[in-house]
């Protein structure tokens, strides 16, 4: 019998009977649980549930969604149902470094990541060639301070015409404007060259080797207004010796840096990242 398969995201104060409410209501379709993760921040009072599933082929997500209805009415949920038939399509943002963004591609190529890279968008021509070898449409926006504005409307307007679920920023060299931010958020997940909080700003392993660090790493989060300090979905780091140059510290940030992206876009795709506050609440497989 062929099967459909969704994954429920949702999120209230925490109160009893939730998951069995959900689970009631799913098993009245057919379902049949392939995973399920659910989170109690004691601290905030605040219930995080993810679960996957598979129905007969017949159920659509509307049925899925009025089947739950009564739950979300009862516990107030922040409720999502996601198709995972339905390929999430992404643009992919990219400076001069393009270690991270050929890593992405690659991962959606042999299938590990389940994504359509719908736009390559650039503020230098570089990654042209490699977005044309993919057969994907690129986009070279310079960006000055005169036409910043401008061209950042041309990355909503892109975000509307594509149907793009998600903005990579893949060592996109910019920042993006409060506005803008504000407007995508959880919605952006940015690559940081270092293990946040530490050496936020420009070139974090030379500050990092400046200092004399054992530890070198990069974060992947949500872009928010204040820069570098966005929700963190994913962490990596690796031992560095006195012995290495700053210049190592970047050729091992870039290995790093490409993992750690992937890993995150992977967990957002998936639906296993859910905002709480100004943290993130993951369950990684």
């Amino acid at each position: 019998m062929s099967e459909k398969a969704y994954v429920i995201r949702l999120s209230c104060k925490d109160q009893p009977g939730i998951v069995a409410a959900i689970t009631t209501a799913l098993a009245s379709l057919g379902a049949n649980i392939l995973e399920s993760n659910q989170f109690w921040d004691r601290q905030a009072d605040h219930f995080f549930l993810r679960i996957a599933v598979t129905v007969p082929a017949d159920v659509t997500r509307d049925a899925v969604e009025r089947t739950v209805q009564p739950a979300i009415d009862r516990f107030a949920l922040d409720l999502k149902v996601t198709d995972v038939d339905q390929r999430p399509r992404i643009i992919i943002m990219v400076s001069k470094f393009d270690h991270a963004m050929h890593h992405l591609l690659y991962q959606i190529k042999v299938r590990w990541l389940n994504a359509d890279v719908v736009a390559i968008v650039s503020n230098h021509d570089a990654a042209r060639s490699a977005a044309e070898i993919e057969g994907i449409p690129f986009h070279h926006w310079p960006v000055t301070k005169e036409n910043k504005a401008e061209q950042e409307q041309k990355l909503l307007d892109l975000v509307d015409e594509t149907g793009a679920e998600l903005v990579v920023l893949a060592r996109y060299m910019q920042v993006l404007s409060n506005d803008l931010s504000e407007r995508l958020y959880g919605r952006v997940i940015n690559i940081h060259h270092s293990f946040l909080p530490s050496f936020k700003g420009a070139k974090p392993y030379h500050q990092a080797h400046d200092r004399g660090v054992k530890l070198i790493g990069a974060t992947a989060h949500y872009v928010t207004p204040d820069l570098d300090e966005g929700p963190i979905i994913e962490q990596e780091t690796q031992r560095v010796s006195h012995s290495l140059t700053s210049e190592d510290f970047v050729a091992t940030g870039r290995d790093i840096e490409s993992r750690v992206l992937a890993r995150a876009v992977k967990y957002h795709l998936e639906g296993r990242v859910m905002l709480n506050s100004h943290r993130t609440v993951v369950f990684a497989p």
